[in-house]
């Protein structure tokens, strides 16, 4: 490795670490090759609550380490090029028997929705999902953009929004499409009123494997 990092000596930490396993706040990477793809992590960590990246690890938890200053360089390109808008990461390195292990700290976005280029170079949004990192439904990016997942905004509490609130009871969950149907409004009107509803905890994003869909607080 080059002199801009050390490495620290700490075997105990950094395989504690591997026997989590892959999860939401933990992803593993044999190498990395390709700075656009690592980017989509970074978008989806930081429009998490953040996450860390573990460089020189197969995704069966088998250390191979890293060889070289290459890897740090594209996560550079990757966070700095490839992300909209610039993410900051942190790097740590750690040498266990003989090989070296990076560690990537990706911090939760202060300006989100943080986007990253698809296989079309396409800026898309992405989200940390248990050990995935999914594409965005677009409701869900308008709502990390307008920051309704924590901050409260006021509005009129309607006859469509009860309409949609008794649903959600009803059934566990509610879509887009089921709050056009079931209040008669459009497109946009129904992500205005999940938006409105989301701002005050009335609903909670949830995905199942890729679907998108928003229910009630989990009491």
């Amino acid at each position: 490795m080059g002199n801009s990092y050390k490495a620290i000596k700490s075997k105990h930490y950094i395989q504690n670490l591997i026997e989590e396993g892959e999860h939401e706040h933990q992803d593993f990477k044999f190498q990395i090759s390709d700075a656009r793809k690592i980017a989509r992590s970074i978008s989806a960590f930081a429009n998490n609550d953040g996450g860390h990246l573990l460089i020189g690890v197969k995704d069966n938890g088998n250390i191979v380490g890293i060889e070289s200053d290459e890897e740090i360089y594209m996560i550079e390109q990757a966070a700095n090029t490839y992300c909209r808008p610039p993410q900051s990461v942190d790097f740590s390195i750690y040498k266990i028997e003989g090989m070296n292990v990076l560690k990537v700290d990706i911090k939760p976005a202060l300006k989100r929705p943080v986007k990253a280029q698809d296989d079309d170079h396409k800026w898309q949004t992405y989200f940390r999902v248990a050990d995935e990192n999914i594409l965005a439904h677009p409701l869900h990016a308008k709502l990390l953009q307008q920051g309704c997942e924590k901050n409260g905004v006021q509005f009129i509490y309607g006859d469509k929004e009860k309409q949609i609130i008794n649903y959600a009871m009803q059934n566990g969950s509610v879509t887009v499409d089921q709050c056009m149907k079931l209040a008669h409004i459009s497109q946009q009107a129904a992500e205005q009123s999940l938006i409105a509803l989301c701002s005050i905890g009335a609903l909670t994003i949830k995905y199942v494997g890729n679907q998108f869909m928003l229910v009630p607080p989990q009491e």
